[in-house]
């Protein structure tokens, strides 16, 4: 073992994990951490985020066209750009250069250990959903658990500690806390018909899985290539399609979310349909808070500000297209659905709760 280990293959291997982490910690903080630690101290002092992303300051978001399809997907990636190409980047270094056997031992079984520690890795993440895409394409491809790869997906957007610190800072800290208990709901529930889903597909063990890999996907010999073509792929294969559903969502914002007023603002119907719009709809880390506290200022009850809160964050039409790359579509619909119900659960425990 001591001889392998000195081995020019063993060492382009340990090398290969120091990079990724390098990448890893670089990107995270570039991206995430740094910016969010100052942007906590701007949302304690003004207890604001800023305008809405759908509507601006205004109560309804502008018509239908191609220009507001254009200027939607201008503000959106000028928010996200950053993050995405840190989410390719890692997405790569996923396929490439981490280990095949340790991710398999780690994160290929369909347990609750793999969710677990998915679900913790994801936390300090702080991805919104299309930017972990790239990562949860890279894990599957990997040939990790469909039930790891969800909870990493949805843990990034809905257990972000930055996005939950700015909400009780923006919104209250009892919408805070109710984020916190749904959102563990939520990310578990998609971890578990992740793992219903391999076990019901006869998923094989994860030294099976080891076992079947060609050597050359083991332990690549040349794993600078090997990421460039992981990364070349990730590119070529998601960000064309990401465009153009973000720049059609930002086209139907209207049809999504109605003119609000204090008429139809405490609706039940409105809630439901919220909830629906919220799990399709695409925004920025942290997006939901601005969106609510606009809305709530032209008369968005609490429960379907709770339905935008859990379900804008969680998955979105363009992450969805994204993940489908590695995920069944089939898996994919029930996990939309249970957002949606997730949705509808956290408004209505708003309203049960006086918010």
């Amino acid at each position: 073992m001591i001889e392998a280990s000195r081995s020019p293959r063993g060492q382009s291997a340990a090398l290969a994990v120091v990079v990724f982490i390098v990448l890893l910690l670089a990107g995270l903080f570039y991206a995430k951490w740094d910016p969010y630690f100052h942007k906590a101290f701007t949302a304690a002092a003004s207890h604001t985020l800023g305008a809405s992303i759908i509507s601006g300051s205004a109560a309804n978001p502008p018509a239908p066209s191609l220009a507001a399809a254009w200027d939607y997907f201008l503000v959106y990636f000028k928010d996200i750009w950053i993050a995405l190409v840190v989410g390719l980047v890692l997405g790569a270094g996923v396929q490439a250069l981490l280990p095949r056997d340790w991710l398999l031992r780690v994160f290929g079984a369909a347990s609750a250990r793999s969710v677990l520690l998915a679900g913790v890795l994801a936390v300090p993440s702080m991805m919104c959903t299309c930017c972990s895409a790239p990562m949860v394409v890279g894990m599957r491809r990997a040939k990790v658990s469909n039930g790891a790869a969800l909870a990493y997906w949805l843990g990034n957007p809905v257990l972000n500690p930055a996005t939950i610190i700015f909400i009780g800072f923006v919104l209250g800290w009892n919408w805070a806390v109710l984020r916190i208990v749904l959102g563990l709901l939520l990310v578990a529930g998609a971890a578990w018909l992740g793992n219903r889903e391999d076990r019901r597909s006869g998923s094989e063990t994860a030294q099976a899985l080891l076992s079947s890999l060609p050597p050359e996907e083991r332990q690549p010999s040349n794993r600078l290539l090997a990421w460039l073509r992981a990364l070349w792929r990730l590119c070529v294969g998601l960000i064309p399609e990401y465009i153009v559903v973000v720049a059609v969502l930002g086209l139907a914002r209207a049809w999504l979310f109605p003119a609000m007023s204090p008429a139809i603002g405490g609706s039940i119907l409105l809630l439901l349909g919220l909830a629906i719009a919220g799990t399709l709809f695409v925004i920025p880390t942290a997006g939901e808070v601005p969106v609510i506290q606009t809305l709530v200022t032209y008369g968005l009850g609490a429960g379907s500000a709770g339905a935008l809160m859990m379900t804008l964050p969680a998955v979105s039409l363009p992450s969805l297209v994204m993940v489908g790359r590695a995920v069944s579509w089939r898996l994919l619909v029930r996990v939309a659905v249970l957002v949606a119900a997730a949705g509808i659960v956290t408004g209505l425990l708003a309203l049960a709760l006086g918010f």
